[in-house]
């Protein structure tokens, strides 16, 4: 059986705490949890959830990831992602250099198609392949784009800025994610596309929504609907909206306010039943599948593992769902099921989620503390939990 190392999240909440000279108790008394619940997970008993590292670091004034301590850079280091994070930082700080009289200027739909295909790579979750191609692409884009400037291009630079920012959240270097969220901002102006500015309010909100601020989150939802407002009520800005109105139910739940769930969810569904899967527009995987998964998901951030767990049960995933979801449904699934007491299930949904989306299983905060979970409520513990163990390094 695997034993906990000195680096998982809960010994870094005890580290942070003594170095704030707080005892358990008053740290306790900071939070919306119990003393209990800190006790046992500090000491690796129970899994640090998301909502509750996000409730630790605020309490502790310090940013998430000193607590989650992503990148997780044993493992990067020995997948050799981290060297596929330099070229992609650079890459972003090209932005305004205008053009390179290095590079040629290159054909605006091999550049737009080539921008297409890093988004549906991501959405695959073909990560390390996404990673080498893109600084490439941000280059020969920011010098076309400003060489021959148009909507269309200075559109796709603005989504090649957003595949920095999935990649750069997924292996966990936020820090990076947070620059080419302001360069997709930047990119956006140019091409006067009030959707592609609401898509990058919607990506903005999840920041917040990891770092527990669930009030700028909100607000930043809002004032993506209000770039919609701007918009044609087209397709596009429809599911846009829709999205907007899914980001905003999982940031309510977290927030404990139930009622704004159940009023994000009606109005995403209501969107979804007019314009039907719409999962193309943006790569939002936005749809009726899209909103249930959502659902689902403000369940489990509201603690109400039963009533996850029966919906995760009724949801029949479609063939064309883009990986990333489906991975992300799993690992949603094993977290409820393992609080319910349903451990085998547990495993085999994490075991799923690896079988469909290794890179970005491996590196999911809520996969790994799950897992160190099973570790612990198990007596004995499974050659299978074995292996997931020392996959992810535990």
């Amino acid at each position: 059986m695997p034993t906990l190392d000195e680096n998982h999240t809960g010994a870094r909440i005890r580290d942070q705490r003594r170095l704030a000279r707080l005892t358990q108790r008053q740290l306790a008394g900071r939070l919306p949890y119990s003393y209990s619940l800190l006790n046992q997970v500090e000491c690796g008993a129970r899994p640090a959830t998301a909502d509750f590292v996000a409730a630790c670091a605020k309490a502790l004034s310090i940013d998430v990831t000193v607590l989650t301590g992503q990148p997780y850079v044993t493992e990067l280091q020995r997948d050799r992602l981290a060297e596929l994070i330099r070229p992609i930082r650079e890459s972003l700080d090209l932005y305004d250099l205008g053009p390179n009289p290095e590079l040629a200027v290159q054909p605006a739909e091999r550049l737009i198609a080539g921008a297409d295909k890093l988004c549906q790579e991501v959405r695959a979750t073909h990560l390390r392949s996404a990673a080498r191609k893109l600084p490439g692409l941000v280059a020969d884009l920011t010098h076309t784009a400003w060489s021959t400037p148009s909507t269309r291009l200075w559109q796709s630079l603005a989504s090649a800025y957003r595949t920095a920012h999935d990649i750069s959240v997924k292996l966990g270097y936020y820090d990076l994610s947070a620059v080419a969220l302001d360069r997709m901002d930047w990119a956006a102006q140019r091409a006067s596309d009030p959707c592609l500015s609401a898509v990058r309010q919607y990506m903005r909100a999840l920041v917040y929504f990891r770092e527990g601020e669930y009030r700028i989150g909100q607000r930043l939802v809002a004032a993506g609907h209000g770039l919609i407002g701007q918009a044609d009520e087209t397709r596009e800005a429809l599911a846009v909206s829709g999205q907007l109105h899914l980001g905003g139910s999982v940031i309510a739940a977290r927030a404990e306010n139930e009622s704004a769930v159940k009023m994000h969810i009606s109005e995403a569904r209501r969107i979804a039943e007019r314009i039907g899967d719409a999962s193309d527009v943006h790569w939002l995987s936005f749809g009726p599948t899209n909103v249930a998964l959502h659902k689902m998901s403000a369940a489990v951030e509201m603690h109400q593992y039963d009533d996850a767990l029966k919906q995760a049960r009724k949801i029949r995933l479609p063939s064309q769902l883009a990986t990333s979801r489906r991975a992300h449904f799993l690992i949603d699934k094993s977290r409820t099921e393992m609080e319910t007491g349903h451990t085998e299930g547990a495993l085999k949904s994490l075991v799923e989620a690896r079988r469909v989306a290794p890179e970005q299983t491996r590196y999911h905060p809520a996969a790994r503390e799950t897992i160190t979970g099973l570790v612990h409520l198990s007596r004995r513990t499974p050659d299978t939990l074995n292996h997931m163990a020392t996959w992810i390094g535990l």
